[in-house]
This record gives structure tokens, C-alpha cells and sequence, in this order.
């Protein structure tokens, strides 16, 4: 069995392009005993990946040159020599950004495909949701009554954080990018949709959708979102921080915003998380989803290009706002 799979050719400066990755044509190995080989259906890009590129280690490694890389991936088992994988399983792994892998089955996760589609397990019902669901209900501590600004609330775990707090009875205020995505963000739930590339004062912006302040805030963005969060916070506010995708590809050493002090005024509570050190939660995050799912709460968005030749273009349109909810490639 051929596979074809995306391999990273430098380290990135900057912006990713094109030249970047190369598409790279492999035989896939028959399985030996306790393996699989599987087909992946759909892979996940994700930004979090952009750290991985550069060459340096934080909580993870970086890929390696000349290697294909990994992420998120759900796929169906089509040889097996593991007993308890069989043809025709579904399976979520960490080996995306290829077609197809043979690997111990021991590491792979069966999903059941009956109730949800493949690609639920990447986006709203994967670590996705739960770094929402985290953000929200851990750090932040979200409580029935108390408003919520979700920073790019049109992207993955933006959207269904939107949706998480709104059938948790809070109020939402979401910034996007675009009047589409505005009109998205609204649709699925958010109070005020706030667009920040229309705006020359977001502090203003967002004082005005909460006059009285915001209890909680979770940080996808950076930048002047981070500044005018701490403006207006009330006493007591929470920060979430999962990302920070606008400084990314910064080349040079970003400026601190200079209204830090607030932290201390304002008793705030500044927490960065990584979701892989909260899986103790996910029995609790599938009881809710599952009822807020139930209950038609929910409304997964994803947005699917084709081809693993276009995974680089995928991961690259998520710099570029091209995405509304999860990013996927279908393979």
C-alpha cells in the first residue's frame, strides 16, 4: 500500500509557505503482530503546530527536517494483526499530515463512528472541545450569569467555547474577523459579535458590549485582545490563555502591553494551559457534551479541503482566517 505524506523542509521564519513542505510518495510496511495499517479518512492542522516548525522544544518536540510530521488524524483500519483492532474500525491517532500508516495498535484509539461522524473526534468532540470545555469550566470557573469573551470565536475551539458557555447561562461577547464570521459567532449563540478588523479601539468595543465589565476571558489571540482584556475585566476576572496565534510568526521579540498592573488591582487570575494536562476531566466534558448535544445545543462547523497535497495550504489559511470552525483535510 502507497502513501503519500508531508514532509517539513525548514525550519520557518515568519510566515509558513509553500516552500516549506513537500509531498513525499512511501510504501507502507504490511503490519507485523500487535500492528495495524490504516487509511486515514481526515487529518487535523492546527496552530498550535506553527511552534513545532521552528525548531525549538517547549512542551513539545519540534518536527523533525526532512521527516514527515504528525497531528491528529481519524481513520479506518484496513489490515490488522492487533486483537483488538479489526477491518473496517475506526480509529483517532496522532499520525496525520499522511494517507495511511502501519503502527501498533496499542497506541491507537478505537472511536465509535455510529453516533457521531470521524470527524467529530478532531473537532467538537476531540481535544478541540475539550480545550474549550477546559478554558471554560476549569480555568475561567464560567458560573450561570457572569459574561464571557471569546476571542477568535469563529475558529475551532472559539466556536465551540461559545457554545459551551452559552448552555452553561452565560452571557457571550465573540470578536472575529469579517462580517461573516461575525454573523457565524451570532448564529451559533454569541450575545455580541464584535469585528476587530473594523474597529480602531477594541477596549472601546468591548466596553461598550459590557459596560459593567467581563468575569472571564479566553486568550486565543494575543496582542491588543490581551491589552484591552485586562482593561476590562472586572474584580476577581479570570484569563484562560490557550494561544496566542497573532504573535506565532513574530520574527523579533513582541512588546509587552505596558497595563500589566492591573493583575494586581484587580486580583486577576492569569492561567496558560496545554490541554494534554487535563484529560483527568474528560468523562465529565463527554456527560456534557453529550447532553448539550442531546439537547440540540450544539452545532459543530467545520471547514474541509481536500487532498493531502493541501494540507499546507490548509495550515497556512489558518494564519490567514480562512477557516470557520476546525480546519480538516480529507484525505
Amino acid at each position: 500500500m502507497k502513501s503519500r505524506e508531508i514532509h517539513l523542509n525548514a525550519y520557518l521564519q515568519g510566515a509558513p509557505k509553500p516552500e516549506n513542505y513537500s509531498v513525499v510518495e512511501t510504501d507502507l510496511p504490511a503490519p507485523k503482530d500487535g500492528e495495524v495499517t490504516v487509511k486515514n479518512l481526515y487529518i487535523s492542522v492546527d496552530p498550535y503546530m506553527r511552534g513545532r516548525m521552528s525548531g525549538v522544544r517547549t512542551y513539545i518536540d519540534p518536527f523533525q527536517i526532512g521527516a514527515v510530521m504528525d497531528g491528529g488524524a481519524v481513520g479506518e483500519v484496513v489490515e490488522s494483526k492487533f486483537d483488538g483492532l479489526k477491518p473496517g474500525d475506526h480509529v483517532m491517532s496522532m499520525h496525520g499530515w499522511r494517507e495511511g500508516y502501519t503502527a501498533p495498535g496499542e497506541g491507537l484509539m478505537k472511536i465509535d463512528t455510529s453516533i457521531l461522524p470521524p470527524q467529530a473526534y478532531l473537532g467538537i468532540a476531540g481535544l478541540t472541545g475539550l480545550t474549550a470545555y477546559v478554558g471554560i469550566k476549569r480555568i475561567i470557573g464560567l458560573k450561570e450569569g457572569e459574561t464571557l469573551w471569546m476571542s477568535a470565536g469563529a475558529g475551532a475551539v472559539g466556536s465551540a467555547g461559545i457554545q459551551f458557555a452559552k448552555a452553561m447561562g452565560a452571557k457571550v461577547i465573540a470578536t472575529a474577523g469579517g462580517q461573516d464570521k461575525c454573523d457565524y459567532v451570532k448564529s451559533i449563540g454569541a450575545d455580541t459579535a464584535i469585528d476587530y478588523k473594523a474597529t480602531d479601539d477594541l477596549t472601546a468595543a468591548i466596553r461598550e458590549a459590557a459596560p459593567d465589565g467581563i468575569d472571564g476571558y479566553f486568550e486565543n489571540v494575543g496582542g491588543a485582545h490581551f491589552t484591552a482584556a485586562l482593561e476590562n475585566l472586572k474584580q476577581f476576572g479570570r484569563i484562560a490563555a490557550c494561544g496566542m496565534i497573532q504573535r506565532y510568526n513574530d520574527t523579533a521579540q513582541a512588546q509587552i502591553t505596558d497595563n500589566l498592573v492591573y493583575m494586581v488591582g484587580k486580583s486577576l487570575k492569569i492561567e496558560g494551559f496545554i490541554v494534554s494536562n487535563h484529560l483527568d476531566i474528560q468523562p465529565e466534558f463527554v456527560k456534557d457534551l453529550t447532553e448539550w448535544m442531546m439537547a440540540g445545543k450544539i452545532q459543530p462547523a467545520e471547514t474541509v479541503v481536500e487532498g493531502i497535497e493541501a494540507a499546507p495550504a490548509a495550515f497556512m489559511g489558518l494564519f490567514e482566517g480562512k477557516n470557520t470552525g476546525k480546519m480538516l483535510v480529507k484525505i
